[in-house]
């Protein structure tokens, strides 16, 4: 029986079920058959920190196997070749699927086509000759992307951007250097933010504008891994771009208008990020409950002990409480509002209640609930990153207060 009391779109269940049943079939045994190599840290990362040859293979496999199976691009728009579901269902999909996999955190964000990743709304802005070099690959899943925003000096604030693109005879030059940016090691493109109009950035009145770049464009490189909780590797880069020359065909969208694509990646990572936590932290209550009712003290399973089962009530209600608002969020974003408050508020709660949560689950576990074996640190490592990943709590609770000093109250 579902603790949800209204019904969601038929047509988004069909598409749930359909990707839970793939999951079950292709996704699940190749976890289980690999479990040695994700958790084994010195074959998980090739020596330059990057995911080594046999984990982007498993990527590859995952995300061709789902777009064969017509899952990859299910919400990347009809224009483009994909199915056209919404926010609620990318919302709906993606917490059901970390629901499922949960702390086997490497092939899941490749089951459905990740907006910064592969085909999404962002790409229905390139031009028309670059769909045709990227948007085949991109479609089978046998290609990917990253997105080049954040840099050294500009995290919260990217209107601080330092990279620039300047005019030449055959299009722009870009020089410049991102930082914290996801799939980079191992994308075949980069969508790259850069000041072309530093009068109007400075306004903050555009002046900023997306570019479509090649990997292995000259002057194009990753300069370092960025390497996480201690970890031997990852899959965050710090980028340089020196003199990189783009040409016409690779502007995305208007020119000066690319923090218009910016700020609508990122609020489809919100919605991810939001979905993401929920069912990561449903995953670790579902366990540690399971656990709290094997596991005897002092003549009775732990369960019994308020101690234990109090903080688990209050995960679970948290839970409910973020669930609701990603739903309502991802609703109103279908129906053409642009809910920025609705989203500030599912994201912010929604990745510090998971947080919250899976943090109980291990303390429920107690020494057990830190090892590798469990699973709960490798995602309490990712919510601690959603909490600042897509706009920091601190930056949501901002967007939110500066709604409501603005009269919109409507709660």
């Amino acid at each position: 029986m579902s603790a949800i009391a209204f019904d969601l779109p038929e047509d988004v269940l069909t598409v749930r079920d359909g990707v839970m049943r793939f999951v079950e079939t292709e996704i699940v045994p190749r976890v289980e058959s690999n479990h040695a190599l994700f958790e084994d840290q010195r074959r998980l990362y090739d020596q330059h920190g990057r995911y080594s040859a046999d984990v982007q293979r498993l990527i590859r496999e995952t995300r061709s196997l789902s777009a064969k199976a017509g899952f990859f691009a299910m919400c990347a728009p009809e224009e483009l070749g994909g199915g056209g579901f919404g926010h609620l269902a990318y919302y709906v999909a993606w917490e059901a699927i970390n629901r499922r996999l949960g702390s086997h955190t490497i092939l899941t964000p490749w089951v459905i086509a990740h907006w910064a990743f592969g085909p999404s709304r962002v790409l229905t802005q390139v031009t028309p000759e670059a769909s045709k070099r990227c948007l085949a690959g991109m479609m089978s899943g046998e290609t990917s992307m990253c997105f080049g925003l954040s840099e050294p000096g500009a995290g919260s604030d990217a209107s601080m951007l330092k990279t620039r693109a300047v005019r030449t005879d055959k299009g722009w030059r870009i020089s410049g250097r991102k930082l914290w940016t996801t799939n980079s090691p191992t994308a075949d493109w980069c969508i790259v933010f850069a000041i072309t109009d530093a009068e109007k950035a400075e306004r903050k009145a555009g002046g900023i504008s997306a570019f479509l770049v090649p990997t292995s464009a000259p002057g194009f490189s990753v300069e370092s891994i960025v390497k996480l909780f201690g970890d031997a590797g990852g899959n965050e880069g710090a980028l340089v771009l020196e003199d990189v020359e783009v040409e016409p065909w690779q502007l995305v969208g208007k020119l000066d208008e690319g923090f218009k694509i910016a700020v609508y990646g990122v609020s489809l990572g919100r919605i991810y990020n939001s979905a993401r936590a929920v069912g990561l932290g449903r995953w670790a209550l579902e366990r540690a409950i399971e656990y709290s009712q094997q596991r005897e003290a002092f003549g009775k399973t732990i369960s019994n002990y308020q101690a234990v089962s109090h903080p688990l009530a209050d995960a679970a209600t948290e839970l409910h409480a973020a669930h609701l608002l990603g739903l309502n969020a991802a609703s109103l974003l279908d129906r053409g509002g642009r809910a920025i408050k609705e989203l500030s508020m599912a994201k912010s709660y929604s990745v510090q209640a998971g947080f919250r949560a899976i943090d109980r689950a291990m303390q429920t576990f107690g020494g057990m609930g830190l090892t590798n074996e469990i699973g709960l640190v490798h995602i309490w490592h990712t919510l601690r990153i959603i909490n600042i990943a897509d706009g920091t709590n601190e930056i949501l609770a901002r967007t939110i207060s500066q709604r409501l000093l603005a009269g919109d109250v409507e709660l």
